[in-house]
């Protein structure tokens, strides 16, 4: 290392770094000026300091097995239909076969598949029967990191979603709606609420605290940007980085740019639409694929900027009519889940099955272009993809449909197809999970050790 590096990185930038403009923050991803010193190469820095997150997809109804689950084990296994949008990132994902949630089962309680399957997706824990006030089920696995381990961050947690629903009356068979709803649980009796519109979840990750709301109005009417508003920030800073840096900083800030604008545009389609008198959420794209992207994206900037290691994204409500006539499917969702093998039904439910991945894909593929040391974004992440239900006319709650994405910080080996013994617990990946983020915990639901097999 030559003086003048030593000399930069001697003066290196805080990792807590915002830039600061008329009551907004905005956090920077990781750049090699705020590594440590005596460290000997600017990648085995990164690599050293790099840290771990996880976040969870959910996504309703089950799926078309057939057509998801790889017929060869381990390495070399070919994608089965509904999983070839995965192809640029294939050798960057687990395959998890076999897997159950055993509390999501009646076990007593009669009908209500769909609620049990959001309920326990995170918790492991039998839900408690009702539709009135007094839920129970218990604390998810985000929400066990996010209290040990989420105040490193700005967000303790992000909790999103792609669909609003009300978390009063009955949604399924005599369970509470805010059993469908939600598969966050701050604790057995508080489920956290999930955000459905893109702008609010940019505010959070970018607002100024309690000027927030005002601001946000200023902003709005001059037309700022975010952007504009740290400059004078962000040009002192550009003096302190040495070229690679540079580089990566005009790269994030066009990002962050880049969202801003389809924010805007996205308002402005929103604004054209006539809502009929219903309690409809405010600000959401009229576009399934727009939103979904967005909110994919912020997911992601969330990452990058380190504003959060915790997150969790639900892609429909469990038990979701909603249709996808961007694929040609024009019936609700859970109503063709119930296919009763009807060829008709299994084919249109394979054509939501391969959407959905093909936006996951979308959002594998954007972690994986984040640069970050001697990786990307996406392998220093464990993002999990899947159900609590495996087939949506069976509502089985075994053979799981459940993808593994990201290395997880060198912890995890990718590119497998992982099967295990049949039922065996989902929350035992859970708990491999909480070890490899530095989380505490001897057990979650009816776990029963550690998930083996996550290194080759």
């Amino acid at each position: 290392m030559n003086i003048n590096k030593l000399s930069r990185w001697q003066s290196a930038v805080d990792r807590r770094t915002m830039l600061k403009g008329l009551g907004v923050t905005m956090s920077l991803p990781v750049l090699e000026a705020m590594l440590p010193a005596h460290v000997a190469t600017a990648e085995a820095a990164m690599a050293s300091t790099a840290m771990n997150r996880m976040a969870f997809v959910f996504v309703p109804n089950g799926v078309v097995m057939d057509s998801w689950q790889p017929v060869k084990e381990g390495a070399g296994f070919s994608l089965p239909p509904s999983l070839e949008p995965l192809a640029k990132v294939k050798e960057k994902l687990n395959v998890m076969s076999h897997l159950a949630q055993n509390n999501a089962r009646a076990l007593g309680d009669g009908p209500g598949d769909h609620a049990r399957s959001a309920a326990t997706f995170l918790t492991g824990v039998h839900p408690r029967k009702t539709a009135g006030a007094d839920i129970q089920a218990g604390v998810s696995v985000d929400q066990l990191a996010a209290a040990q381990i989420g105040a490193a961050t700005k967000l303790p947690s992000l909790e999103l979603g792609l669909e609003g629903g009300r978390n009063a009356g009955q949604c399924d068979s005599g369970y509470s709606c805010a059993y469908s709803n939600t598969i966050s649980w701050k604790s057995p009796t508080t489920p956290m609420a999930k955000e459905i519109r893109p702008k609010l979840v940019f505010e959070r990750l970018f607002g100024g605290g309690v000027d927030e709301i005002k601001n946000r109005k200023k902003r709005d009417h001059y037309r700022q940007s975010i952007l504009d508003m740290v400059q004078a920030d962000a040009d002192q800073l550009q003096q302190k980085l040495g070229k690679t840096d540079r580089r990566k900083l005009d790269e994030y800030f066009t990002s962050v740019r880049e969202i801003e604008q389809r924010l805007e545009r996205a308002a402005s389609d929103s604004a054209k639409i006539v809502i009929p008198d219903m309690d409809l959420p405010d600000g959401v794209p009229k576009d399934q694929v727009v939103h979904t992207r967005l909110m994919f994206d912020l997911l992601a900037l969330a990452f990058q900027t380190d504003s959060t290691r915790i997150a969790t994204l639900m892609l429909s409500n469990e038990g979701s009519n909603r249709s996808y006539s961007v694929v040609g499917v024009n019936e609700g969702h859970h109503q063709i889940s119930h296919h009763q093998k009807k060829a008709e039904n299994l084919e249109k439910l394979r054509k939501v099955d391969r959407h959905l991945i093909t936006q996951f894909a979308y959002f594998l593929e954007k972690l994986d272009s984040m640069k970050e040391g001697d990786g990307t974004v996406l392998d220093h992440s464990m993002i999990v993809y899947g159900s609590a239900i495996g087939d949506g006319d069976r509502h089985n709650h075994n053979d799981l449909p459940v993808l593994l994405a990201g290395g997880g910080s060198g912890r995890i080996d990718t590119g497998r197809h992982l099967v295990y013994p049949k039922d065996t617990p989902l929350n035992n990946l859970f708990l491999s999970m909480l070890d490899f983020m530095g989380v505490s915990a001897d057990r979650l639901g009816d776990s029963t050790g550690r998930l083996d097999k996550l290194k080759a």
